[in-house]
């Protein structure tokens, strides 16, 4: 998927007003989930994404993973973009579902099997979900 088809999907299913607040809450999105699983699989999951979006998943590629449950991802979503922690569940399903379609089944499997099972819906996938 291209760049520009990408932030497409993402307006659309966000809602949102132009492309730049969709790229906007794309790279909020990305940094948060960058943050919270290993470095080797956001570089993982970068490569399978569009060039401008991979910056967000592997600016700080030398950390450890963050263990912290969904209540928390949406806070770090919400703090980024300066929106309410309700508003950022919607920007990350918009953005999440959207990285489900870009990348390969088998690496969608291997970003959602290092998140705890309530962050699956966010991807589109609440039959993995408790």
């Amino acid at each position: 998927m291209k760049y520009d088809g990408f932030l497409a999907r993402v307006r659309e299913r966000g809602e949102y007003t132009d492309q730049d607040e969709a790229a906007k809450v794309t790279a909020a999105v990305l940094e948060v989930l960058a943050h919270r699983i290993t470095p080797g699989e956001a570089e993982d999951l970068a490569s399978q994404l569009p060039g401008p979006l991979q910056e967000p998943l592997t600016r700080d590629g030398d950390r450890q993973a963050e263990k912290f449950g969904i209540e928390e991802f949406y806070r770090r979503v919400a703090e980024r973009t300066g929106a309410r922690p309700r508003t950022a569940q919607w920007d990350a399903s918009a953005v999440l579902t959207t990285v489900a379609d870009a990348v390969s089944g088998g690496e969608l499997n291997q970003v959602i099997s290092q998140l705890p099972s309530s962050y699956a819906v966010l991807f589109g996938k609440p039959d993995l979900s408790d």
